[in-house]
């Protein structure tokens, strides 16, 4: 009956039925082992189902995905960094499952038994379901089970539990990847020697977003009408998983040939390197630029294992001012930004990750009624458009041949007015300036493309396009 109110809601298969009936009986024998008691134990067990039905509903209604296994991954992250994730949830809500969750601990503590047979038949209720378990999961990798990655269809089919651990072995057997080719390419004379690319937090176009032109971003108009190169990047993720588009971009493989590595490919990206964009620009400087605690999704680790020299963290960066929101704003980071594109002496790469969209957006004032969500969105992807406009100007002053890519990394989630279910893109523009600083439109080319395939517009503007080899007469034949 839990399995059931999952959503998206489906008719269960037999099989996911006995999987979820597996795992509840391992649950039940690891509790009856902890605390000796039958009846609680029980408890325990439909609790934690419980539990992970409410966040995967909750989830399902904000970002339109259900649980999936590498949302696990990310536990530790929300005791390092709450205030990512209870930002949605309200402080009463907060303190009622905090008192909530004493409560049941202590009730718990009290109904527990020092019974060593029922210690011991939870132990061997455990093995057994185990046993089960393991001789119910398909054994071979051409097993129809789960094999292509779809989380909505086999959630509806096979049930939470069941599609949680599924995805998670088939995560574990994918294989690594060899290094990346570095096929030939031939650079055009203009090649830019500066490339800033700046992934913005939440950018979206608010005139798609909540259907009123009134709310046009100026700098985005005007960087789309001199870009060479701009249109919808076409994002997986709605109102989060910045890492599935930031991987996208900086490593250049789309979800297809991620497999089910691509609901969170951080984990894996540290062995995947050389397909990163700093290993694949030889001779040139990366930075890497996120005013955050860079061992968040483990960028302390992957960054410089793509090759980037330099990490510039949140302890570059003075705290927001009164007034200024709860994270370094976007000014602060154009000015970083300029500052190290000005002091660059050799071919540059900066990869900038803003996080002041972010939000909240509700105001923190402590007026009465309802806080308008979407005016505070506005307030702050203004900021962001503000940067892009800055980012424009400062790098044209420069005078240096130069690549400015600026994108959003997925919608808001905005209940009422950004919800799950339509569209995902978001905005992108590539704008060139030529050694004087003059913007070169060229042929300012609509198109709308996947964030690995912006990976390899901006090595094709950089490097050139692959150099096709000419086949002779006598291959052909």
């Amino acid at each position: 009956m839990l399995d059931g109110l999952v959503r998206p809601r489906g008719i269960r298969r037999a099989r996911g039925l006995w999987l979820l009936a597996c795992m509840t009986g391992v649950l039940h024998g690891l509790f009856l082992t902890l605390c000796g008691n039958t009846a609680v134990a029980m408890a325990l067990a439909l609790a934690v189902q419980a539990l992970l039905v409410l966040a995967s509903n909750a989830k399902h209604a904000m970002l339109g995905e259900p649980l999936l296994f590498s949302d696990l991954a990310l536990v530790g992250a929300v005791f390092r960094h709450p205030q990512f994730y209870l930002s949605a949830v309200r402080l009463w809500q907060r303190v009622a499952a905090t008192l909530v969750a004493a409560l049941l601990l202590g009730v718990v503590a009290s109904l527990s038994r020092a019974d060593p047979a029922a210690h011991l038949a939870g132990l061997l209720l455990m093995a057994a379901e185990l046993a089960a378990l393991a001789l119910s999961l398909p054994r071979s990798p051409r097993s129809t089970l789960a094999r292509i990655p779809d989380a909505e269809a086999d959630t509806g089919r096979l049930g939470l539990l069941p599609a949680v651990l599924l995805y998670w072995r088939r995560w574990r057997a994918q294989p690594d990847l060899e290094p990346c080719p570095q096929p030939h390419r031939q650079a055009p004379d203009d090649a830019p020697e500066l490339v800033v690319v700046i992934q913005c937090e939440s950018f979206a176009d608010p005139t798609e977003l909540f259907g009123d032109p009134a709310l046009a971003l100026p700098g985005l108009q005007a960087a789309r009408a001199h870009a060479m190169q701009w249109g919808n990047l076409n994002v997986s993720g709605f109102g989060a998983y910045t890492m599935r588009t930031e991987y996208g971009v900086l490593f250049g493989r789309d979800e297809a040939a991620l497999g089910f590595r691509r609901y969170d490919p951080f984990l894996t990206a540290t062995g995947e390197g050389t397909y990163a964009l700093p290993s694949r620009l030889p001779g040139w400087r990366a930075l890497f630029v996120h005013p955050h605690d860079m061992r968040f999704y483990g960028r302390d680790a992957i960054m410089p294992a793509g090759g980037f020299a330099e990490l510039v963290g949140e302890d570059h960066f003075s705290p927001p001012g009164p007034g200024e929101g709860r994270y370094v704003t976007d000014a602060a980071m154009t000015e970083v930004i300029l500052t190290r594109a000005k002091a660059a002496t050799q071919p540059s790469l900066i990869y900038a990750v803003t996080i002041e969209n972010h939000g909240p957006w509700a105001p923190d004032a402590h007026g009465g009624g309802s806080p308008d969500l979407v005016a505070g969105y506005m307030r702050l992807v203004r900021r962001g458009d503000a940067m892009l406009e800055a980012l424009t100007d400062g790098l044209a002053a420069l005078g240096r041949p130069a690549l400015l890519v600026f994108f959003g990394d997925h919608r808001p989630s905005i209940p009422g007015a950004s919800v799950p279910g339509g569209a995902r893109h978001t905005p992108y523009v590539m704008v060139r300036m030529d050694g004087r600083g003059r913007i070169v439109p060229g042929d300012n080319r609509r198109i709308d493309i996947s964030p690995a395939q912006l990976h390899h517009a901006v090595l094709d503007a950089v490097l050139g396009p692959v150099a096709v080899p000419a086949i002779s007469p006598f291959q052909e034949a």
